[in-house]
């Protein structure tokens, strides 16, 4: 599988030789992994790396209607899954740039930072449609909707439906894959602080809500986040193409601070009046309930600072704009002022006015000899 067309061989194992071929690597990794399923020695193995681990059946119904229903938990082998799946977040993520980001670079003749800035946004929004997407689909299935108190209902919610585990597990492995890319891709360096911080957010809030067993919220929570997102880096593809196209970032700035309000509703709702008035409190490893006033009160001001942060780093990109546009403005009316009057002074003397001699005597020289004769 060759994604990357290689104009010079470079030495094997090196740094450039990596890059290049990283996708291939991978993907010859990930053959592995599924040539392990067809020999009985290895199934065992293998397998735990595909497959969802931890299912738990339960009959829900009474009497005649009893019906079986497979739930997960999550355990130390979804690090295994993470691992598998985070190979194939690498080989999409391949995909994505080779046979669509590069020609439409190709075509847009972007610079260089505009360019890395391009790739960034159309990843990025590839993924936020598709999870956008996805968690609308399960939402549809759950009674948020007429019963926001499901949040914390039945607390702690240690068994998920297949959609669910399957949903967290592919989150977890596609923000783990970002690390790697910084390399892969030759981010910039005063670039790779910046998605370090937004890439690290991810991983602990989204890891946090599953080992917490809070997937309810985080799922709720991450479903209008992702569109708000999707909508924004959506807004810098259409920038890119043509400066003129900025109408998005306008309904992006609202839906950011409703998401944000939102988000801090929701939190509130759950941490401070939800969770402490159910019946299970206490703390329990086994039972997989951590509804203590310690943990609740850490995992409320980590949302609180996390949405803090993203205020601030919005209305300073939101100033940024405005004294763009204001100086655009005053450059454009200096370049439109008008130009200066000729002076009196100058008319008196030689009737110059711009640089051109205007003369009153329109009489032709003969007439002005014969005159003075």
């Amino acid at each position: 599988m060759g994604f990357r067309k290689k104009n010079k061989s470079p030495p094997v194992l090196s740094h450039e030789f990596v890059i290049q071929n990283h996708a291939d690597m991978v993907s010859c990794l990930a053959m592995i992994i599924l040539l392990g399923l067809m020999f009985e020695v290895t199934a065992k193995f293998a397998i735990m790396f595909i497959t969802v681990q931890y299912n738990v059946t339960q009959v829900l119904g009474e009497h005649e209607r009893t019906e079986p229903v497979n739930l997960y938990q999550y355990g130390p082998k979804d690090v295994a899954t993470v691992f598998f799946y985070l190979l194939i977040a690498v080989i999409l993520h391949a995909l994505i740039q080779e046979y669509i980001l590069d020609k439409m670079n190709r075509r847009l003749h972007l610079s260089k930072t505009k360019h890395s800035k391009f790739n960034e946004s159309g990843q990025l929004a590839a993924f936020y449609l598709f999870s956008f997407i996805w968690g609308c689909s399960i939402l549809t299935a759950e009674e948020f909707a007429t019963n926001p108190t499901f949040l914390w209902e039945g607390y702690p919610h240690t068994h998920m439906v297949f959609q669910v585990k399957f949903f967290y597990i592919c989150q977890i492995a596609y923000w783990l894959h970002a690390l790697p890319e910084l390399y892969f891709q030759k981010v910039r360096k005063e670039d790779i602080p910046r998605q370090l911080y937004y890439i690290c957010l991810y991983v602990v809030h989204i890891t946090g809500a599953y080992v917490l067993n809070l997937n309810r919220l985080g799922l709720v929570l991450l479903v209008p986040h992702y569109l708000v997102e999707l909508l924004f880096h959506a807004s810098r593809l259409f920038y890119f193409s043509d400066e003129n196209k900025q109408k998005g970032f306008t309904l992006w700035a609202l839906l950011f601070v409703i998401a944000r309000l939102l988000t801090l509703t929701l939190s509130v709702l759950t941490f401070g009046f939800g969770l402490p008035r159910t019946e299970n409190q206490g703390f329990s490893l086994a039972e997989g309930n951590f509804n203590v006033l310690t943990i609740r009160m850490t995992c409320l001001a980590a949302i609180c600072l996390t949405q803090a942060w993203m205020m601030w780093k919005f209305i300073n990109f939101q100033l940024k704009k405005w004294r763009e546009h204001s100086q655009n403005q005053a450059s454009k009316k200096k370049a439109v002022s008008p130009k200066s009057k000729p002076h009196k002074r100058e008319l008196a003397r030689g009737g110059t006015a711009n640089g051109v001699v205007k003369s009153e005597d329109t009489t032709s020289p003969r007439a002005r000899k014969a005159k003075a004769s």
